[in-house]
């Protein structure tokens, strides 16, 4: 169907008519404010939308990205409240979200287990072990600049989230476009008995997506601990119901095979203008969460036609 072939095309032009609806129906849109604030929220999504990207390639999905972000944001702030050092932080950070990745992938491999409930376990673990942790949100009690530079920052008047993400993103365009490790998470998620067969190890490239997403998602909490300027329990509430609606948007599969870069791009911007709009058009924010959901069902549902008709 011309429809699925011309995916990228078809929100390319949405994108540009939502843009040209809310400039009309109010000015302030195109505001460096605004552009500001849509780039800079866009870009925490797009930072873990790469990683699922490259699982959902895969056949798999990470249901436990928000509770990690949220937890995230509570480390590194405590980290570095407590030690006065970013670089501690970080370590800690990113040593905590390499142990959640290779705790989702060797459940999902080792265990057999759906990584739609392993990760669905895994967020009720990590939303009630955050409370473990502190019961409290934690404060900025430091006071380093340079950590507030990371999320509220610009270079060149961009905002520093967006140059984050900028930076990372060549890496998963060339990853799952131009290199043979693209084409075996494209294998896996299309026909894992098959790829097993040409030589690849179905369940190590499995665990290296997991791992993956989840270094990603210590990013994004880092740039949204900083923009927050406090580390809170449930800071990213939500957050994962987002980034795959938005991938799955973008033309990423739900049952695997075909993944894009550049489409889960338009997918996040689409879906943050409309978040924009709302706010715009004074709608009740409640429908920033509603809306997302059914463009789910949608994407899902289009998703199956699309299989349906190719095979």
């Amino acid at each position: 169907m011309k429809y699925f072939q011309t995916n990228e095309s078809i929100l390319f032009g949405l994108l540009v008519l939502l843009c040209i609806f809310l400039s009309f129906y109010n000015p302030q849109f195109y505001s460096i404010q605004n552009i500001h604030s849509i780039l800079r929220s866009s870009s925490t999504v797009m930072i873990v939308a790469f990683g699922m990207t490259i699982l959902l390639t895969s056949g798999e999905v990470d249901l436990s990205v928000g509770a990690l972000m949220s937890f995230v944001t509570v480390i590194v702030m405590d980290v570095i409240n407590i030690t006065g050092s970013i670089s501690l932080g970080l370590i800690a950070v990113f040593g905590f979200c390499l142990f959640i990745g290779l705790i989702n992938g060797l459940v999902r491999t080792v265990l057999n287990v759906n990584s739609l409930i392993a990760t669905l376990a895994m967020m009720l673990i990590l939303q009630g072990s955050v409370y473990v942790y502190s019961m409290a949100a934690i404060y900025n009690t430091h006071l380093i600049p340079l950590f507030s530079f990371i999320g509220q920052g610009f270079f060149l008047n961009i905002p520093m989230p967006v140059v984050i993400m900028l930076f990372i993103l060549p890496f998963f365009v060339v990853l799952l476009n131009y290199t043979r490790y693209g084409r075996y998470f494209s294998s896996i998620g299309s026909n894992p008995d098959a790829a097993k067969l040409s030589g690849i190890n179905n369940n190590r490239y499995k665990v290296i997506g997991f791992v993956i997403t989840s270094l990603l998602v210590g990013v994004s909490g880092v740039i949204l601990a900083s923009l927050m300027d406090t580390g809170q329990q449930g800071s990213a509430k939500g957050f994962e119901l987002i980034v795959i609606a938005a991938v799955l948007l973008g033309g990423t599969s739900f049952m695997g095979g075909k993944g894009t870069i550049i489409g889960t791009i338009l997918g996040i911007l689409i879906l943050k203008i409309i978040d924009n709009g709302i706010i715009l058009m004074r709608i009740p924010q409640e429908f920033q969460l509603i809306v997302p959901g059914f463009i789910l069902i949608l994407a899902v549902y289009f998703d199956g036609v699309r299989k349906k008709n190719s095979g």
